[in-house]
């Protein structure tokens, strides 16, 4: 397996295997954990740390901080060496997309009824895409080593944030700073753990990963980033060729492994209230339907074959095909639905109707209609596993 970070230099790529940025004095220092959750009355306790990365550079206060700062590792590239796209251009699907094949996945993002595709051939070299969609500032964010596709609202406490790559790490998981206070945020929790706002939340929103065809089927109007971000990229090449790999080991993490599960495998999450469930490709692949009682609402996971993945081959286009999920309440008008899988990508209601990946009515008497969408993703196991440890894994 070719275990490779990608870092990003005025059109340059650097192949590193493992290379770390220079750490920070060895002097002793402490810093303020501060408590975050339901617990706001606890004490602030102080702790030494030796920051396993340089500050040079930031304005962060890290005097804030609700981890230990040693669990921050430098993923290679320094502060944006990953650029995020700050002036995202997208094109029409009558405008030309041979650039991008109908298997590959693209990250679907539907907000007030406007949809936008983020092939990851381009998220892979970015990780973040600062955007506006239906009216809203959101970042789209993805990150490599952990499978990680998570749109955000950029909106919090009535101030608008948006986004960069710090280049550290935390269990893998790529960590985000903003430009407004650069706080460092956890993109997999969606948590500021460095900084002034520490403690802080964004809102996710739902996004999946589905084919470049079943986005076009689904949202013909729908438009598709660009090409033409302002940087020469080897978009549609893999920089991590063999790293999904399901007996290879996650690349710079540093962590505990869950054994339910093998750390490579890919699972769909939700989480609902304190609830944190994670369903298995396989099981899903074989089953095209799980329904969920989350948190007494009942949800509805749908599989379908079609979508490559994009950590696979050299080229995502001929990678080897792991399908596509969606997730959604299993209601419509306040009445529960029970899906079956009637052929690839359509599922049935049991009332007449039939429904696509995307969670729309295609035929029957809710055509028309759609499901309401649940925050879900696809991550590795090993990423989702370091984060949320009491996830329930779904078995029939």
């Amino acid at each position: 397996m070719n275990r490779l970070l990608a870092i990003i230099s005025a059109g340059t790529l650097l192949l590193l295997s493992g290379c770390q940025t220079s750490a920070a004095p060895a002097t002793p220092s402490t810093v303020a954990v501060t408590p975050t959750g339901s617990d706001a009355t606890a004490e602030v306790s102080e702790i030494p740390f030796r920051p396993p990365f340089s500050t040079v550079g930031w304005k962060t206060d890290f005097s804030k901080s609700s981890i230990p700062l040693e669990e921050i590792m430098s993923g290679g590239p320094p502060k944006d060496g990953i650029p995020p796209i700050d002036r995202p251009k997208f094109i029409s699907q009558q405008e030309d997309t041979t650039w991008l094949k109908e298997v590959e996945p693209v990250i679907a993002l539907v907000v007030n009824n406007e949809a936008k595709a983020y092939p990851l051939q381009i998220m892979t070299w970015h990780e973040i895409v600062n955007d506006t969609i239906g009216g809203v500032p959101v970042s789209v964010t993805f990150c490599p080593l952990c499978n990680t596709a998570i749109a955000f609202d950029q909106r919090l406490d009535g101030k608008v944030y948006d986004f960069g790559t710090t280049g550290r790490l935390r269990y893998s998981d790529l960590i985000m700073y903003d430009r407004q206070t650069e706080s460092w945020w956890q993109q997999i929790t969606g948590e500021a753990i460095v900084g002034e706002l520490t403690g802080k939340i964004l809102r996710p929103l739902p996004a999946a990963i589905i084919s470049w065809r079943d986005f076009q089927s689904a949202y013909p109007a729908g438009m598709v980033l660009s090409r033409d971000t302002g940087d020469v990229r080897a978009y549609g090449q893999n920089p991590y060729s063999g790293y999904d790999n399901i007996n290879s080991a996650p690349f710079l993490f540093q962590g505990k492994y869950d054994g339910r599960l093998a750390p490579m495998e890919r699972v769909v999450t939700i989480s609902q209230g304190n609830q944190d469930f994670a369903v298995p490709f396989p099981l899903l692949a074989e089953r095209k339907v799980v329904h969920l009682d989350a948190g007494g609402v009942p949800m509805v996971v749908f599989w379908a074959p079609g979508t490559v993945s994009a950590l696979d081959k050299n080229r995502i286009a001929e990678s080897r095909d792991i399908g596509a999920t969606g997730a959604f309440q299993a209601q419509l008008d306040g009445q529960p639905l029970t899906f079956t899988a009637a052929g690839d990508g359509v599922f049935t209601d049991g009332r007449g109707s039939s429904w696509n990946l995307a969670g729309q009515a295609i035929t029957g008497p809710a055509k028309g209609k759609e499901l309401t969408p649940v925050v879900h993703a696809n991550h590795f196991w090993f990423a989702w596993a370091a984060f949320k440890p009491d996830t329930t894994v779904y078995q029939p």
